[in-house]
């Protein structure tokens, strides 16, 4: 029987600790994938692999941090497939700083990890302010239906020493799920926050990021948003909250909590034939709740429009298409709001560039988007930001670009941070940068997942002053057990 295989996303497994002016590298999860050959469904894997699926055994992809106190958590995809999803979800833990590591494996989401889904993905971790460890998982392939798919929640209340039994609060063997995220409520544990999308198209259950779906006229793509009044101990039905007709949607939802401890943002990508959706060719945009997450305001307010030439960052030397998608990262300090996300310039319109927007006003309005990659020469691509806010008030981003190749060598890629405490929406205001990376690593040597393939996000987390990118090389020194692995830096 010909079994279809759906998209979705993952990550790693070394740390890298940057001191102020140097940078040392550190195994933080040393030793092989914990996933093996004989885990879950090997038959099934056999059979995949057999029909084209490639597995990258060892590749750590895609992470998202957390941090509280002294411990820092990040989840990310490890042992990645190239048309969908990884082996399991597998997070790296610190109790102190991040000086020390161990890898503990989320139980329960996929085959490997002794659950009923053959693969898991698009990982994503938050604390809750009473310590509370919460982290979401799609996982996919039902082992007696393959179109079934569902969005797992797990909680931890040891610091991500343990994990409990997931929770579903999504299941579907018709339509795909794809791009979820978690948010624990930063003023209240009770409250606890998850949105994705759902993707309705003629053929049946598939992920918007498989390439070309975003061009099917009758696709769309609905908005779901659910939340956990007590402590993730139960889960309210899940309500659509964007989007309804055909060839319209969203996609990548990021809930984020205002300081009024009461407005809740969904900061994402909408589209659609009418502008106020977002367009033909998409908009970063936020949809607004007054009342944690109980109502939500019917149109997004849009943030920018995107352009309708630009589809990823490009290998320097290869021009191979490098999979960064795009997606907005939304950071809050209050009743200010800060996006970040990756675009072309109208005048560049395939080269990727960093751009940025803030709202002073709990985001109801928006300055004009302003390029903040910094010393990126002529024709090179900026990719993959993040972002996150100190408690000093200082804005910093970090991203990927290949300033420092040189063409018939590797393709040398670097991760960059960039800090602003003042004037934000002015490129003047981003004059600050750090280069995180030691040393350049190779892009050439990432999986492919519809282009070479690091992860549609990253994490950062901040402790005082720092910053601390939670992020994924590939072809890395000194200790690779795979393509690709997770690293740690602390940027003062």
């Amino acid at each position: 029987m010909k079994r279809s295989i759906v998209g979705a996303l993952v990550l790693g497994a070394l740390i890298l600790v940057a001191a102020a002016g140097a940078a040392a590298p550190i195994v933080a999860s040393p030793g092989p994938s914990p996933f093996t050959a004989a885990c879950g469904n090997d038959d099934f894997a056999i059979e995949q692999q057999a029909q084209g699926s490639v597995l990258y055994p060892g590749a750590e992809i895609e992470p998202r941090s957390a941090r509280y106190g002294t411990t820092i958590v990040a989840e990310f995809q490890q042992d990645r497939w190239n048309d969908g999803g990884a082996r399991g979800l597998v997070t790296s833990v610190s109790h102190d700083n991040g000086a020390n590591w161990k890898r503990v494996v989320v139980p329960g989401i996929s085959s490997c990890s002794g659950g009923n889904y053959l693969r898991a993905s698009d990982p994503w971790v938050s604390f809750a302010p009473n310590g509370d460890l919460y982290a979401i998982s799609l996982s996919f392939l039902g082992e007696h239906n393959l179109n079934d798919n569902a969005i797992l929640v797990s909680k931890s209340i040891d610091l991500g020493e343990s994990w409990g039994a997931p929770i579903a609060i999504a299941a579907d063997s018709t339509n795909g799920l794809d791009k979820e995220s978690i948010t624990a409520d930063p003023f209240n544990s009770n409250y606890v926050y998850a949105a994705w999308d759902r993707i309705i198209t003629p053929g049946g259950s598939t992920h918007a990021s498989d390439q070309g779906i975003l061009h099917s006229r009758s696709f769309k793509s609905q908005t779901f948003f659910t939340r956990s009044t007590n402590g993730g101990a139960s889960w309210e039905t899940p309500q659509q909250i964007f989007v309804d007709s055909s060839f319209s949607g969203s996609i990548g939802s990021i809930i984020r909590v205002l300081g009024d401890g009461h407005t809740l943002l969904d900061g994402l990508i909408t589209y659609g034939s009418a502008a106020w959706k977002g367009g033909p060719c998409a908009s970063i945009s936020v949809l607004r709740s007054p009342d944690r997450g109980v109502t939500w305001a019917n149109k997004p307010v849009i943030v920018s429009p995107l352009s309708c030439t630009y589809g990823g960052a490009h290998n320097p030397d290869s021009r191979a298409l490098i999979r960064s998608g795009g997606l907005p990262d939304v950071a809050v300090d209050g009743n200010k709001v800060y996006v970040v996300w990756e675009d072309a310039l109208p005048g560049a319109p395939t080269r990727g560039r960093i751009l940025f927007s803030q709202s002073t006003d709990g985001g109801l309005t928006w300055s004009s988007p302003i390029v903040i990659d910094q010393n990126t020469p002529a024709g090179v691509d900026g990719f993959i930001p993040t972002i996150e806010v100190t408690s000093s008030h200082v804005v910093g981003v970090n991203y990927y670009d290949f300033r420092n190749n040189q063409p018939g060598g590797i393709a040398s890629t670097d991760l960059w941070l960039l800090r602003c405490s003042a004037a934000c929406s002015t490129t003047g205001g981003w004059s600050s940068e750090t280069r995180v990376t030691p040393s350049s690593f190779d892009m050439s040597a990432a999986p492919e997942a519809r282009g070479q393939f690091l992860g549609d996000y990253m994490g950062m987390t901040t402790s005082g002053a720092a910053f601390e990118p939670f992020f994924i090389r590939s072809g890395t020194p000194p200790v690779a057990n795979g393509p690709t692995d997770a690293f740690f830096a602390s940027v003062p």
